[in-house]
């Protein structure tokens, strides 16, 4: 009980879920922009916003969109007013080094996993030490996130067949 009472407190008087995490506590490494597409706002400074969902003909028509594709589209995480941050549920901006919190929002189970280790790759020390944990865009294609199939590996020669027994 009293851990929903912290919660509901933190949520009313900062209008931010209680399990946001802080940069600091979570380093990070760089997203993995595209070449030349970083920042945003060298295109997008005073272009006019578009809201509309469509086909994008002009630029990014190397995007398709394979993630809830029926109930999101672009500005609903690209942040319309600064491109160079995105946009949480709530309205609240965030740099693309905390992706996770955007990710987060939906996939809840997976952000707690993604914290603690169980889920995502870190390098470095678990304690006392210097770590990197990897965002989810550093494995997923944030527009296309499910994993393709791959091909299976053949099975493992036997050494008998290859040390002449």
């Amino acid at each position: 009980m009293k851990i929903i009472s912290l919660c509901l407190f933190a949520i009313i008087a900062f209008g931010v879920p209680a399990f946001a995490a802080h940069h600091d506590e979570y380093p990070v490494s760089t997203p993995p922009f595209s070449e030349g597409i970083f920042p945003c706002s060298n295109c997008h400074a005073g272009m006019e916003v578009n809201a509309k969902r469509r086909e994008l003909k002009d630029e990014h028509t190397n995007i398709k969109l394979h993630h809830a594709e029926n109930e999101r589209w672009c500005l609903d995480c690209h942040n319309p007013a600064n491109r160079d941050k995105l946009k949480l549920a709530n309205g609240d901006t965030i740099p693309f080094t905390e992706s996770y919190l955007l990710c987060g929002q939906c996939h809840g189970n997976i952000y707690r996993d993604w914290k603690v280790g169980i889920h995502g790759k870190r390098v470095g020390y678990f304690k006392g030490g210097k770590r990197v944990y990897f965002l989810c865009v550093n494995c997923h294609n944030p527009h296309d996130p499910k994993f393709k199939p791959l091909k299976p590996e053949p099975p493992p020669t036997r050494p008998e067949r290859t040390h002449g027994r």
